[in-house]
């Protein structure tokens, strides 16, 4: 269990003036002026990435239209990168939500829809959910909106069996990233919450109009057995790529979480949220979204600039990046232990469990001498 806090990149040494190092204060501002600098959106970039997405997942479609490119040694490469493409898909769709993928907030909701439908996700519905999450995250006080199902070592100490049976099915990984993906995509995004506005609701519904018109258009070209076997597949993996970069996004090793009073916006978004280095190919399909430190800090900055961003500020390049191989590591951090403020796995708790019930039985030795 590593107790090492994650820098926050904003140093706060005194004497820096004196060592010729630069203030708290200048990397403060650099870093503002690095997010005023990047959150204006670039039509052409945005239009640019837009086409580099949308047509060559279209072209792949039309491709597997064709018996030929349907054989077994064919298909599944072309449904890969299909499916990468899917995730960009909903990396442009998540920025139209935030209004930043461009300058014209008509245009961004057009897209958003478009990509919406695309991606299985109701444009206005989504939204909704996602700005409770940037409201909150990383405050332990308001966990349960758009976020992995996190409980504190009490809590789960004290649930009943079947919470902690629940708990532990929902954090399984095969669980996680393989079903609960296609459920959440395919179903639980069909319904809206009791509590959902009304233009939020009537984006629900619509949006299952939409998607029942063009899954029955695509039925249509492609027979109702090839279109499954063509878009299940791509719901599966890239739902399990999208569900695993949210996770790695908000559980890692050195993460933060406060309760409310002692919650900061700016440090659950640099501490909260990963930078997740990823090599260069994965980086272009994924977006960029693995500098969520960048994005939770200011939403309004477009994906395409989010690098750059980073890059421009020196107390950005102070931020511990999360590697590909040290983010597999993750997947044993199960629950937050608030005393030691981090993110321990079940080993970790039983550990915990027979160090206290040791210390109990060493007590009850010396009072009873």
């Amino acid at each position: 269990m590593s107790k090492a806090r994650r820098p926050t990149g904003v140093p706060s040494d005194p004497e820096a003036a004196e060592s010729g190092e630069p203030s708290a204060e200048a990397l403060r501002a650099s870093c503002r002026a690095a997010v005023d600098r990047y959150r204006v959106p670039s039509t052409p970039r945005a239009l640019w990435q837009l086409a580099n997405t949308l047509v060559p997942y279209a072209f792949i479609w039309w491709l597997l239209h064709f018996p030929l490119m349907r054989s077994w040694w064919i298909a599944p490469p072309l449904l890969l990168l299909a499916s990468g493409l899917l995730v960009r898909l909903f990396i442009i769709f998540h920025d139209c939500g935030h209004g930043s993928f461009v300058r014209s907030r008509l245009a961004n909701q057009l897209i958003g829809i478009v990509t919406g439908l695309l991606t299985f996700t109701p444009y206005f519905y989504w939204r909704w959910q996602h700005g409770v999450h940037h409201r909150t995250s990383g405050d332990l006080d308001r966990r349960g909106a758009g976020d992995i199902w996190t409980l504190t070592v009490q809590e789960y100490l004290e649930a009943s069996r079947w919470r902690r049976f629940a708990y532990r099915l929902a954090r399984n990984p095969i669980i996680l990233f393989l079903f609960a993906p296609v459920i959440m995509f395919a179903i639980v995004q069909r319904f809206p919450a009791a509590d959902a506005p009304a233009r939020e609701r009537r984006s629900v519904h619509l949006t299952n109009l939409g998607l029942a018109l063009l899954i029955v258009a695509m039925c249509a070209v492609f027979g109702v057995k090839v279109y499954l076997a063509i878009a299940l597949p791509l719901l599966m993996i890239s739902g399990a790529a999208g569900v695993w970069m949210f996770y790695v996004q908000h559980q890692f090793d050195g993460v933060y979480w406060e309760r409310r009073e002692a919650w900061d916006y700016t440090a659950a978004a640099l501490q909260g949220s990963s930078y997740y280095k990823l090599p260069r190919v994965l980086q272009w399909f994924s977006g960029n979204i693995g500098f969520h430190h960048i994005h939770h800090l200011s939403p309004h900055i477009p994906n395409y600039n989010l690098q750059r961003c980073h890059n421009a500020a020196a107390a950005f390049g102070d931020i511990r990046p999360l590697t590909l191989l040290a983010s597999l590591r993750s997947l044993r951090l199960r629950l937050w232990d608030e005393p030691r403020r981090e993110l321990i796995g079940y080993a970790d708790l039983r550990r915990l469990r027979r160090a206290g019930l040791a210390r109990m039985q060493l007590a009850r030795r010396h009072s009873s001498q």
